[in-house]
C-alpha cells in the first residue's frame, strides 16, 4: 500500500487558488487598472495593449483596426441541476478619444462570445465581432452592449452617439442616445466621444431574465443614475452557449478612435459587481486638438531639419528631397473630410508595385488594381488617376468628400486616399464579381447567363435602395451624376453596389442644386440636361431607368445593330409596348427562366424612369415602393410618349453633334434618345461613332 503523507490546509489553499475558476461556480473579478496584467490574468487580442500609465488601449488612431481584450476563462451562464439562468452584473469605465473632433470610428462593445478570437471579425461598422454575412445569424452565440460613434443606416442606428443592446447583429435590440437619468427623473446627454472617462453598469437577472444598462460620465461623481438607460426581458444563456467568454471588442473604420478600458469589475452569481473607485483608476492625458497636433509635428520637423542642417547638409538635403518626393502638406479639405490616407508605399506595395498582373480594369480616368494591404491582408481595389486624366483633383476631392462619408449597404465602401505629388489613388473595398455589365454583356449566345433573373432583381433593387439614400436620406442631397451599369460593382454574394463618386455632388435638403456644366456618360443622360446643364435626381432617375431596361434586355442603351444604324434601347422598348409585345425585350440569354410579373414591372419602371419629361418620372422613393409591391405601378400611355419627344431629342441630337468628347472630337451616336431620320425605322438612327463616350 503507498504511503499517504498529510498535506497541509495552507498549501491546499495556494494550490486550488491557482487553479482557473471553475465554469460551475460563481466568479469575481475587479481590475482597478491594468498595470502588470500577463496572459493568465487577462486575453489581449490584436491591437490591444496596456500602457505603461495602466490603461488598456484597444485601437489607435489607425483605420480599419480591430481590439478586444476578455478575461481568459470561459464562464458558465447557467447554474444548478436544472440549468437556470444565471444571474451577472458588471460596471467599468473607459474612455473614446477620436482623431478628429466629433468624428468618432467606430465604438466599443461589452461582449459575450464563445471565442475572443471571433473568426471572420470585421472592423468599421461591425465592432470587430462579425462581418456582412455572421450578421443576424442565430449560430454567432454573441450578446453585446455597444457604445457606438458612427452611425449605421443599414443597421437602423439613431444617432451617432447611442448605446444598444445587440444579439447576433448589430441592428440592435433596443438602443438609445446616450444619456443618463437624474434623481427627478429628467435626462441629461453627453458626448461618447469626448474624451472622458465614461462609467457604465450591466445588470443580468436570470430569474426573471431582466437586463438593465446604465451609463453615465465620470463627471457625474461615478454614482449610478437612479433609472436605467435600457432595460428588457432576455435569455442571455440560450444566446450564448452554456458557456462564453466575458470582455470587450473595439473597431476603427476609415475614421479612427483611441478605445481605452480604464477599469473593470465583475460577478457572475448573486450580488452586484464591486463598484468602481474613479480616483484609484489611471487617468486620462489631456487631448490635443488635431491642429494642434499638426502644429507640433510641423514645429518638431522644423527643429529637427534646422538640427540636421547644421551637423550634416548633405543628409538634410537627402531627407528633404525623400519628404518632398512622398508626401504633400495637408491641406485643408484634409481636415474637413478626413477619411483615412494611406502612406504610398504601403499601396506600392499592396498591388506589386501597380503591376500588370494586379490590373482590373482601366478608362479615362485612370486605372484599377487589385491589392492586399500588409497589416490586415485584406483585399483592396485602388483606384490610380493618372496625371493626364480628366478626373482632377476637384473630381478627386469630391469621390473622398461624398462617399467618405456615407454608409450604406448598397454602396462600395471607401476605405482611403493617397496623394503623392501629381498621383492620385482610391482605396475601396474588393468587389470580387467585377461590374454589372460585365455580367450581363460579357459573355456568349447559348451560353448559361452568369447572373439569372433573381440575381438581377435583386441587384436592380439595391441599386435603388442605394440611390433613395443618397438622393433622400443623407443629411445632404448627393447627386451621383454617373449612374450606369459598369458603375454597380458586385461583392462575394452578388449584391449590387454603387461606387465612382468622381462626379457626385452635394447639397441641401430644399435647396436648387446650381447650374453647372453637362457631365455624365451618353447613353445615361436626362435630355432636360442639354437645356438647362443643372443635374439633379430625376437626372439620376432616368440613368437608373436606361440601367433598369439593359439589365432586363440585355442591350445597351445605344447598341450598334448594322452599321449604317443603331438601335436605340428606349424607343425600341418603347415601340414594343404600344404593340403590346413588350416581354419580347427581355434579354434571350435568360432562355424564358425569369418571372413575367417582375419582368414586365422593371421594363414598364425602366420606361417611366427614362421618361424624356422629368415631370413624368418616379422619385426613388416611389421607385423603391413600385419595386417592394408597396405601390401598384400606373399604368403607360399605349402610344408612347408625348408628341414633343421627338423635339427634345433633336435638341439633344444638336447638343450631341457640338459637343467635344473626352479625347477632343466630336461625339456623336450615343444619346439616349433618338429622332426618326427621313425614310428610317422609328427604332434606328444613323452611326457616327459607335459606342457612347463619358462627357466631363
Amino acid at each position: 500500500m503507498p504511503k499517504l503523507f498529510p498535506v497541509s490546509p495552507f498549501l491546499l489553499l495556494c494550490f486550488l487558488l491557482t487553479l482557473p475558476p471553475s465554469q460551475s461556480q460563481p466568479a469575481r473579478f475587479m481590475y482597478t487598472g491594468f498595470r502588470n496584467l500577463n496572459a493568465s490574468n487577462i486575453t489581449l487580442v490584436r491591437t490591444a495593449e496596456i500602457e505603461d500609465s495602466g490603461m488598456l488601449r484597444l485601437t489607435n488612431e489607425t483605420s480599419r483596426l480591430i481590439g478586444r481584450a476578455f478575461y481568459p476563462h470561459p464562464l458558465t451562464f447557467r447554474s444548478g441541476s436544472d440549468g437556470s439562468r444565471s444571474s451577472f452584473s458588471t460596471s467599468f469605465a473607459f474612455a473614446i478619444v477620436p482623431e478628429y473632433p466629433k468624428l468618432g470610428g467606430h465604438g466599443l462593445a461589452f461582449t459575450l462570445a464563445p471565442d475572443p478570437l471571433i473568426p471572420g471579425a470585421q472592423p468599421s461598422q461591425y465592432l470587430g465581432l462579425m462581418n456582412a454575412s455572421m450578421n443576424g445569424s442565430a449560430v454567432n452565440h454573441v450578446f453585446a452592449v455597444e457604445f457606438d460613434t458612427v452611425q449605421d443606416f443599414e443597421f437602423n442606428d439613431p444617432d451617432d452617439n447611442h448605446v444598444g443592446v445587440d444579439v447576433d447583429s448589430l441592428r440592435s435590440s433596443v438602443a438609445s442616445t446616450a444619456k443618463y437619468f437624474q434623481s427627478d427623473g429628467s435626462t441629461v446627454a453627453f458626448n461618447l466621444k469626448g474624451g472622458e472617462t465614461i462609467v457604465s453598469w450591466i445588470d443580468y437577472d436570470g430569474p426573471s431574465g431582466v437586463l438593465n444598462v446604465t451609463v453615465a460620465p465620470g463627471s457625474a461623481a461615478g454614482l449610478k443614475p437612479a433609472f436605467p438607460l435600457l432595460s428588457l426581458t432576455i435569455d442571455v444563456p440560450s444566446i450564448v452557449g452554456n458557456s462564453a467568454y466575458v470582455g470587450f471588442s473595439s473597431s476603427t473604420g476609415l475614421l479612427s478612435s483611441s478605445h481605452y478600458l480604464l477599469g473593470w469589475s465583475f460577478a457572475l452569481g448573486a450580488g452586484a459587481a464591486e463598484s468602481l473607485d474613479l480616483k484609484a483608476i489611471p487617468s486620462l492625458p489631456k487631448q490635443k486638438s488635431s491642429m494642434q497636433k499638426i502644429r507640433n509635428v510641423a514645429i518638431g520637423t522644423s527643429v529637427a531639419a534646422g538640427l540636421l542642417f547644421v551637423v550634416a547638409a548633405a543628409a538634410g538635403f537627402v531627407i528633404w528631397r525623400r519628404i518632398r518626393d512622398e508626401a504633400d502638406p495637408i491641406e485643408g479639405w484634409e481636415l474637413e473630410y478626413g477619411p483615412h490616407r494611406f502612406p504610398y508605399r504601403e499601396l506600392a506595395h499592396a498591388t506589386k508595385g501597380f503591376g500588370d498582373k494586379e490590373l482590373l480594369g482601366f478608362g479615362g480616368f485612370g486605372r484599377v488594381y487589385r491589392g492586399v494591404l500588409p497589416g490586415t491582408k485584406e483585399e483592396v481595389a485602388v483606384k490610380h488617376i493618372s496625371r493626364g486624366s480628366k478626373q482632377g483633383l476637384r473630381e478627386f476631392v469630391a469621390e473622398v468628400s461624398s462617399i467618405g462619408r456615407l454608409r450604406h449597404r448598397n454602396l462600395v465602401q471607401l476605405q482611403g486616399w493617397c496623394r503623392r505629388r501629381g498621383d492620385l489613388l482610391l482605396v475601396y473595398d474588393y468587389m470580387p464579381n467585377s461590374s454589372l455589365d460585365k455580367l450581363i454583356f460579357d459573355q456568349q449566345p447559348g451560353t448559361q447567363p452568369r447572373l439569372g433573373w433573381a440575381q438581377r432583381f435583386r441587384v436592380l433593387r439595391g441599386v435603388a435602395s442605394a440611390l433613395l439614400y443618397l438622393h433622400e436620406e443623407w443629411e445632404q442631397v448627393v447627386l451621383h451624376r454617373d449612374v450606369k451599369a459598369s458603375n454597380v460593382l458586385l461583392d462575394a454574394e452578388l449584391n449590387g453596389r454603387l461606387g465612382d463618386f468622381g462626379l457626385a455632388r452635394l447639397y441641401e435638403h430644399g435647396s436648387n442644386p446650381s447650374t453647372t456644366r453637362v457631365v455624365g456618360t451618353l447613353g445615361y443622360l436626362a435630355p432636360e440636361l442639354t437645356r438647362t446643364g443643372k443635374a439633379t435626381t430625376l437626372s439620376d432617375v432616368y440613368a437608373f431607368g436606361a440601367v433598369l431596361l439593359e439589365v432586363a434586355c440585355g442591350r445597351r442603351p445605344i447598341e450598334p445593330k448594322a452599321v449604317p444604324e443603331e438601335l436605340v434601347l428606349v424607343d425600341w422598348v418603347w415601340a414594343l409596348w404600344c404593340s403590346g409585345r413588350i416581354l419580347v425585350a427581355v434579354d434571350p440569354l435568360l432562355q424564358g427562366e425569369y418571372e413575367p410579373t417582375e419582368a414586365l414591372l422593371v421594363l414598364k419602371l425602366g420606361l417611366m424612369c427614362s421618361h424624356p419629361d422629368q415631370a413624368f418620372r418616379p422619385g426613388m422613393r416611389q421607385v423603391m415602393q413600385y419595386l417592394d409591391g408597396d405601390m401598384p405601378l400606373p399604368e403607360l400611355p399605349t402610344d408612347g410618349p408625348p408628341v414633343d419627344y421627338w423635339a427634345r431629342a433633336q435638341c439633344f441630337d444638336d447638343f450631341v453633334h457640338s459637343y467635344p468628347s473626352s479625347d477632343g472630337k466630336a461625339s456623336t451616336g450615343s444619346a439616349p434618345i433618338g429622332r426618326q431620320p427621313t425614310g428610317t425605322s422609328p427604332l434606328v438612327r444613323p452611326v457616327n461613332s459607335g459606342e457612347g463616350e463619358d462627357l466631363v
